[in-house]
């Protein structure tokens, strides 16, 4: 008898156990189950920019999590860090895990500006579906501003001109001497490169570069001599509505922004030799 008491005892013990373990269990699998709610609602990253480069006090960083499957959606979650000055940026957008659709394609998009500049992301940062991680390491890439972009394609047009058709001109005024050489391409005026000799006041060496008529990128040096060194660089450009965009001033290894009315003296001076180069300025 005393035996069969201390059996029944030994399983009512197991039973107990295995009730407490069961419990602990479920609690475990509760636990988990939220703590898998609390991280697939948040998506987590770091934004930097190639070359390590620093923007300015005036830098705008946007962060937005966007379904690119439903066009024209608004963005899930967002964030402005304004100024961005200090790169890496970590960030952590908030959402609500109902609004995720398993077959649609979400990404991070980063949007910076600094100004003039823009930077893009050379690739896609997918998240939340199709295998895709909730953090991101996104890298963003300095795109050329409107500016830049004038000069290099100025420069482009500066490799072009031996192969247009090229006339002489030259004129004597009262202080200085001038000759330039005229390319045409396609019996129109592309380009202009004028030399003034201002005597013991100095030389100029200029370089009118014009679309349908219109002066389009003028850049000039100052020397001493025609030999000599240029003592300072000044560079103008206009759009087609005749912004100006390019506005550099280059002296002393310093550059600073050419006024307007420098950058209007020199736009004058380009629809001036336009029209002794025999064509008809607009």
């Amino acid at each position: 008898m005393r035996r069969f008491v201390c059996t029944m005892v030994s399983v009512a013990a197991l039973a107990l156990a295995g009730c407490n373990g069961s419990g602990s269990t479920s609690q475990d699998a509760q636990e988990g189950a939220s703590s898998t709610q609390a991280a697939g609602n948040k998506v987590t990253g770091t934004v930097s920019v190639r070359g390590g480069g620093q923007p300015s006090s005036a830098a705008k960083l946007v962060v937005n999590l966007v379904d690119v499957s439903a066009q024209g959606a608004a963005p899930l979650a967002s964030k402005t860090i304004e100024p961005a000055t200090q790169f890496p940026v970590s960030f952590e957008l908030d959402f609500n895990p109902a609004e995720v659709k398993a077959d649609d394609l979400y990404v991070i998009k980063a949007d910076l500006t600094d100004g003039d500049r823009h930077y893009s992301m050379p690739l896609q940062a997918p998240v939340l579906t199709k295998g895709a991680s909730n953090q991101v390491s996104i890298q963003l890439v300095a795109e050329q501003t409107p500016a830049e972009k004038e000069l290099a394609d100025f420069q482009g047009l500066q490799k072009q001109i031996g192969g247009m058709k090229i006339s002489n001109g030259s004129k004597l005024e009262k202080d200085v001497s001038r000759a330039w050489q005229v390319f045409r391409a396609n019996n129109e005026v592309r380009f202009i490169r004028e030399q003034a000799d201002y005597g013991n006041k100095g030389f100029t060496s200029t370089d009118y570069a014009y679309k349908d008529g219109k002066p389009w990128v003028v850049v000039q040096q100052k020397k001493a001599s025609q030999s000599a060194k240029p003592s300072s660089t000044v560079r103008a450009g206009w759009d087609d509505n005749g912004q100006l965009l390019l506005k550099q001033s280059e002296a002393d290894g310093k550059t600073d922004v050419l006024g307007d009315d420098a950058a209007a003296a020199l736009k004058q001076q380009a629809q001036t030799l336009y029209g002794l180069a025999g064509g008809k300025a607009k």
